[in-house]
């Protein structure tokens, strides 16, 4: 990868940096880089996303969360809601919960609504955190209220299944809907799932063909599960000839 010096960033204008960065990522990799090791905190972040995800450099998911940790002690909360799901998921470092809820916990609290969701999820979970939904309902809902799509279907979750509020499946519904708008595959599928119920056939099928432009592998495989099995003959209809898809992430 190209180096780049300190004098020939110092020299680009903004316009030229916004063009640089805008064009293919093999050519904007190296100023990132550069601006990442001059001590540009965002850069930080954004170098150690590209190293996680090998985009215009070859991925190096160690070197990412090293960034990602220079950025995190400048308290940018999304290199620490990355730094959480390293360690969740063992990427470039040692799995462990604990840690990982340490760094969503930062996040959170540093206002970034990804960061909530993931420490909401993990307190509802008991995941590396004793399990407390009170905690995961108030998190979550911070999310909602910032927009958070994720967080919105969560809410309407609780507001189904009666956890910590009385079960309500109008404002199940509702929530569900906004989050369905707002580009959640879940969302997407529970909106859906209850306007089947409410015998609003074509409304629902019309969502549904929307979660599979998102939604993982393992989430589909529940989905085709779902409709297989639902009483709805439509719903039904929408599997037929087409094999489960096959589970390889979590969902």
């Amino acid at each position: 990868m190209q180096s780049i010096t300190l004098k020939q960033l110092a020299k680009v204008s903004p316009d030229a940096i916004a063009s640089i960065l805008a064009g293919p990522p093999e050519r904007a990799a190296p100023w990132i880089a550069a601006a990442a090791g001059h001590g540009i905190v965002e850069a930080q972040a954004v170098y150690g996303q590209c190293l996680l995800d090998g985009h215009g450099v070859e991925r190096d998911e160690a070197a990412a969360v090293t960034w990602f940790k220079h950025a995190a002690a400048s308290d940018h909360p999304m290199a620490m809601n990355m730094l959480g799901r390293c360690y969740e998921h063992g990427r470039g470092v040692a799995a462990c919960a604990p840690v990982a809820v340490y760094w969503y916990r930062l996040a959170a609290r540093a206002g970034l609504d990804w960061g909530m969701y993931n420490y909401a999820s993990a307190l509802a979970r008991g995941f590396g955190i004793e399990r407390d939904r009170a905690q995961a309902l108030a998190w979550f809902r911070r999310a909602a209220d910032l927009g958070h799509a994720k967080s919105i279907n969560f809410v309407g979750s609780f507001y189904e299944d009666g956890w910590e509020v009385h079960a309500d499946s109008l404002v199940a519904l509702g929530c569900y809907r906004r989050a369905a708008l707002g580009g959640d595959f879940r969302g997407q599928f529970n909106y859906a799932r209850l306007l089947g119920e409410r015998g609003h056939i074509d409304e629902a099928l019309r969502w549904l063909a929307r979660v599979p432009r998102t939604a993982t592998p393992a989430f589909l495989a529940k989905m085709h599960a779902y409709l297989s099995a639902s009483p709805i003959a439509a719903f039904r209809a929408m599997t037929q000839g087409r094999p489960a898809p096959h589970q390889e992430f979590s969902a």
